[in-house]
């Protein structure tokens, strides 16, 4: 049996389900070379700058889970300079089986337009990054975001071009479309994210509404079975991983449904969904990003990790006894210092989460599906507190198939717009792109010369 790279295999019920490259399926090895992707996590409210950026601060106290926790502030360097990646912020540790493979970029910035909301622009604007006042038909320097451009070249054969993803359980939509997405075909024009991990699924493997035939893994087992037949043994093995992921991904889903099913039923003072462990949901929705990368349903997406200021309570997995929000928090960082550190911990942590998964998945040629993501961890607020729009939290992992060179800080010059980044990763998946936004240039620095 040859096939393409992605093959579907289909059961009763109209379920599909996608799979990663195997040598053994394939008739031979892909002509066009590894598919590259694109993907954002995108982090909410900005971070506390003392424990994620170096030089910002000077003497450490230990405390909690944290280890050594910034006491003092120290200040940004104004000018260029690029070392090695050498030692992780308390915030990053959780980085540091991956240091050799992300880029620390600091630095940039971006121009807030007067009238709008800060929380609003700075999610909503975040991939578009318009000069201030351009856009003459909105309110926000708001236009066709980062994704779109690069889908139109790299996702053209994809089933998908772009998904969409957010982890926003709530269904109290107390703000306006601007703080709960990232990604924006044009000037008001939204790509609505999916927010709940059912209906992602559905999308993803096309599973018709039948309780009947409800497992994907159960619809294909069959074809599965004929399959395996036709696979070597390394190829045997990736097969049962990836039937085993899509697995638990499902059993994962009964099992937050179920919760959910049963908190409905409990009188609360916040919403039921305030209830459900947070880190659970972020990587279940994770998960299926990375299924989706991996069998070539798309090759870019973006993941909204929460929304901006929305004020709605998590249950943050370890860290409280109660839901918290993560907003309001951010307004009190003097006295919930701490716990604003635990929770940007908490959410490196599920970043590196994916990054482990990514990592894992073997490409045709030996490398990985990180290998050829360039995966950009950011927010659209360098802190929450007091909305800076300038010297944002940025990583960027992966190589972007060999494009980027990584396990490096590189801290661009004061005033530095964050879409020189943007421009410098559309034209390194291969967009011809002459300018992206406010850019002035490239950040040469991160490119393989």
């Amino acid at each position: 049996m040859k096939t393409s790279r992605r093959t579907f295999l289909r059961g009763l019920g109209g379920a599909a389900l996608s799979l990663p490259w195997m040598e053994s399926l394939a008739a031979a090895p892909p002509a066009a070379g590894i598919a590259r992707r694109m993907a954002h996590f995108y982090v909410p409210i900005g971070v506390v700058r003392r424990g994620f950026f170096p030089g910002e601060s000077d003497d450490v106290i230990p405390k909690g889970n944290l280890g050594n926790v910034m006491k003092s502030l120290g200040k940004q360097n104004p000018n260029f300079e690029a070392r090695a990646l050498d030692e992780l912020t308390p915030t990053m540790q959780p980085l540091e089986p991956f240091k050799d493979r992300i880029n620390l970029i600091t630095g940039m910035d971006r121009v807030f337009q007067n009238g709008t909301d800060v929380h609003a622009q700075c999610a909503s604007c975040y991939l578009s990054s318009a000069e201030p006042y351009s856009i003459e038909q909105s309110a926000w320097p708001l236009d066709r975001t980062l994704d779109h451009l690069v889908a139109d070249r790299i996702g053209a054969n994809t089933p998908f071009p772009t998904l969409e993803f957010s982890c926003n359980t709530h269904r109290d939509n107390k703000e306006s479309i601007y703080f709960d997405n990232i990604s924006w075909y044009g000037t008001g024009h939204l790509a609505p994210s999916i927010r709940d991990p059912r209906q992602m699924y559905r999308r993803l493997f096309s599973t018709r509404e039948n309780e009947r035939y409800r497992d994907v893994t159960d619809l294909v087992l069959e074809d599965a079975r004929s399959m395996r037949r036709d696979l070597g043994a390394s190829d045997s093995e990736k097969f049962e991983e990836y039937l085993d992921s899509i697995r638990s991904i499902e059993t994962q889903m009964d099992r937050l449904e179920a919760m959910r099913s049963e908190l409905s039923e409990v009188d609360f003072d916040e919403p039921p969904e305030a209830y459900l462990p947070r880190g659970e949901f972020i990587r279940l929705m994770g998960d299926l990003m990375v299924v989706a990368l991996q069998t070539g349903l798309t090759n870019v997406a973006t993941f909204m990790v929460g929304p901006e200021r929305w004020d709605t309570p998590y249950m943050f997995d370890g860290l409280f006894d109660k839901p918290r929000s993560h907003h309001g928090m951010s307004h009190n960082q003097t006295k919930m210092i701490n716990d604003l550190l635990e929770v940007d911990r908490f959410h490196m942590e599920q970043y590196a989460y994916l990054l482990e998964k990514m990592a894992a998945i073997e490409e045709a040629d030996g490398s990985s599906l990180l290998d050829n993501t360039l995966f950009t961890y950011g927010s659209g607020l360098g802190d929450g507190s007091t909305h800076q729009y300038n010297d944002l939290p940025i990583i960027v992992a992966g190589s972007g198939g060999g494009t980027f060179t990584t396990g490096r800080h590189i801290n661009m010059p004061e005033g530095t717009p964050l879409a020189n980044l943007w421009l410098t990763q559309a034209r390194s998946l291969g967009v011809p792109m002459e300018r992206f936004a406010d850019s002035t240039g490239e950040i040469g620095a991160v490119k393989v010369s």
